[in-house]
Order: structure tokens, then C-alpha cells, then sequence
């Protein structure tokens, strides 16, 4: 199966409370661009967002692209989740192509967690692609990356 775990787009400095943060019009550009890359490649047949504001902002430009693909939310993907409990809600979900889309630097760990490496940062609507028999520590393999060029 594939996991693809996207990082959502730029979003308003935190003027709110953080879960209630939007994308700024950048941030929405950036959404799509790696949102067009990600349909241009691979075939989702699963979105799992957190309950977050600009998460979700950011898989509407997906949703857009493949509005037949079910959608979970997942509320144990948020930025000060554990990365841990994140990977392992995933376990349940279906799919042979699975796009998450949720924040730093809990998306850093989880992708760390596949592959039995350090946590490396990623950048906004950045996306990283991982096979893996299932969906557990140790069991993926980094096949592709993708970070929008997209500045102000």
C-alpha cells in the first residue's frame, strides 16, 4: 500500500486559537499545486484529515480533484498529538493508497516512525510517499517527495 503524508499549506499567523487557523492565499496556491501532483501520480482511494481548520482547507484541494474518494477525520493528528497514537489510528484505515493530511511536526514524526529514521521537518503542503506492507512502525520505505515552488 501507499501512505502519503501531506503537511498542510501556509497558513494566518495565530491570532486565534490554533485549530482555528486558515490558509492564507498562498497557502491555498500551495495546497493545489501539490494536491495536482498528488492525483497526477498516484490513485487515492482514502483522505484522512485532521479536525483542524486549515488541514481541512487543505484537503478540499484534493477533495476538488477526487470528490468521489471517502474523507476520515482523524482528531489524533493535530501538532501536539503523539505521533505514535497518530500511526496507529491509521492501521484501521482501508485503502491501497492513503492520503493524511496534518501538520508539523507530528506528520515529521509519523513518517519517521515508518521508516525507523529521525524526524525530518517538513515544508508547507510538502508531501512524502511511503510503501508499506502496513501501516506500523519499521514497515515503510520512502519512494517520493514533493514541495511546491510557490513564494509570495
Amino acid at each position: 500500500m501507499k501512505i502519503i503524508l501531506m503537511r498542510h499549506g501556509e497558513a494566518e499567523r495565530q491570532t486565534q486559537q490554533d485549530s482555528e487557523r486558515h490558509l492564507t492565499p498562498l497557502g491555498v496556491q500551495q495546497a493545489e499545486a501539490t494536491a495536482e501532483y498528488i492525483m497526477a501520480n498516484y490513485k487515492p482511494d482514502m483522505f484522512v484529515v485532521s479536525p483542524y481548520v486549515r488541514a481541512q482547507q487543505t484537503l478540499q484541494a484534493l477533495t476538488t480533484l477526487k470528490p468521489d474518494v471517502p474523507v476520515k477525520v482523524h482528531s489524533n493528528i493535530t501538532p501536539d498529538d503523539d505521533a505514535m497514537q497518530g500511526l496507529h489510528g491509521l492501521m484501521d484505515v482501508e485503502g491501497e493508497c492513503v492520503v493524511v493530511v496534518c501538520h508539523m511536526p507530528i506528520v515529521a514524526k509519523m513518517a519517521g516512525l515508518l521508516t525507523a529514521d529521525m524526524p525530518e521537518s517538513y515544508h508547507l503542503a510538502e508531501t512524502r510517499v511511503f510503501e508499506a506492507s502496513l501501516i506500523a512502525p519499521d514497515m515503510g520505505d520512502e519512494v517520493d517527495r514533493y514541495v511546491p515552488e510557490l513564494s509570495l
